[in-house]
């Protein structure tokens, strides 16, 4: 009997969460109070034009692209005061490497690109009890009967939308020869994430804090980067810290507490512990035997 190879697919990109779906035509004297949130938001322009604001910098969104706001990052929304501009924007959640392409980014969108969000909103008014565009909505409400799979549909229409993105900006002829497969997005996550812990080897840093900078979930900092590395991410701070404290002693010009200090262990006593739990030795020690 032949066997039959059942070939695993692999998602390039998913999208976990849907948080609010709006079309609307925009008063010509609309802004809107800057603002930051942990997952991503996209606005498409229309009719027209508009201004978005990204991290202090004020961008012109021009009829028929879309930017892309990054989660964390400080953005708002600014009509120019001569026309009534018309946008969809949505916000969701993506833990995906993937979308890191979208970073910092406002493309043109070709007519088969604009389709999806069509559907996108179509499905959305048959799915959600949606009100007329309120920048203030934080939580959309199920119709009473949302049409059969709407949620789903919503998704796969984004997914669709940014994959389609993707490829039209990165594909050849001969394949696709610039854009970042998945190893190499997930090395890059590890190495962005040991850039931050360098950068805090002289202060302190929490899980909580790598979070909130890469925008990824505790789970996916700890997996990631364990695969990786074969250390958790604490392990590994913990390295670099005995290192820089190794390199401090042999140089000889601060004593044992100062190096503690200057680590920001709260005391001499937990950095001496953490010292020879590495080293098999104290961080005295230590400064005797390289300084013979």
């Amino acid at each position: 009997m032949n066997k039959y190879f059942k070939h695993k697919l692999k998602n390039l990109l998913v999208i976990n969460k849907i948080v609010v779906v709006h079309y609307a035509e925009i008063e010509k004297n609309f802004t809107h109070q800057e603002e930051s949130h942990d997952f991503w938001e996209v606005v498409f322009v229309e009719k027209k034009n508009i201004f978005c604001t990204s991290d202090q910098k004020k961008i012109n969104v021009n009829q028929g692209e879309m930017i892309f706001h990054k989660p964390n990052e400080k953005h708002a929304l600014i009509a120019d005061g001569i026309s009534s501009p018309s946008a969809f924007i949505c916000t969701f959640e993506c833990r995906s490497d993937a979308m890191r392409f979208f970073e910092n980014k406002v493309v043109k969108l070709n007519k088969n690109q604009i389709k999806h969000i069509y559907e996108i909103i179509e499905v959305a008014k048959k799915t959600f009890d949606i009100p007329t565009f309120d920048p203030e909505l934080k939580k959309m409400q199920l119709l009473t009967h949302p049409t059969l799979g709407g949620e789903q549909l919503i998704k796969l229409h984004l997914e669709l939308l940014l994959i389609d993105l993707m490829r039209s900006m990165t594909e050849t002829e001969y394949g696709n020869k610039i854009f970042l497969f998945e190893n190499e997005l997930g090395n890059k996550f590890v190495s962005d994430v040991i850039s931050i812990l360098k950068d805090s080897i002289y202060s302190q840093i929490s899980i909580e804090d790598i979070c909130k900078k890469t925008s990824y979930s505790k789970a996916y900092v700890f997996k990631q980067f364990k695969l990786a590395t074969g250390k958790s991410v604490m392990e590994y701070y913990t390295d670099l810290k005995m290192k820089e404290a190794k390199k401090l002693l042999k140089d000889g010009e601060l004593s044992v507490k100062e190096v503690a200090d200057k680590l920001c262990y709260d005391t001499p006593n937990y950095f001496t512990k953490s010292f020879k739990k590495i080293n098999k030795m104290t961080p005295t020690e230590y400064k005797k035997r390289v300084q013979i």
